[in-house]
């Protein structure tokens, strides 16, 4: 069997640590938690989106450079 598998958690294993975290937090905390959780994703994903259209940007200009250079050395 392969050792990545075996550290995924099964239904049992979830049921027992939603359980946990009930007794741990309470339910009146936990859709506090969720919510900093969603937030802290939409952020994560919002600086990812970012960070990859400034890759793009970047990768954009430098072909239009390329370009510009290759047109340049035809011309002389």
């Amino acid at each position: 069997m392969n050792f990545e598998l075996s550290l995924i958690p099964g239904g049992p294993e979830i049921f027992i640590i939603l359980f946990v975290i009930l007794l741990l937090f309470g339910g009146r905390k936990i859709p506090e938690l969720m919510r900093g959780l969603g937030k802290g994703i939409r952020e994560f994903n919002n600086a990812r989106s970012q960070i990859e259209s400034e890759i793009q940007e970047g990768m954009k200009e430098a072909d239009k450079k390329k370009i510009e250079e290759s047109s340049n050395s035809d011309k002389s």
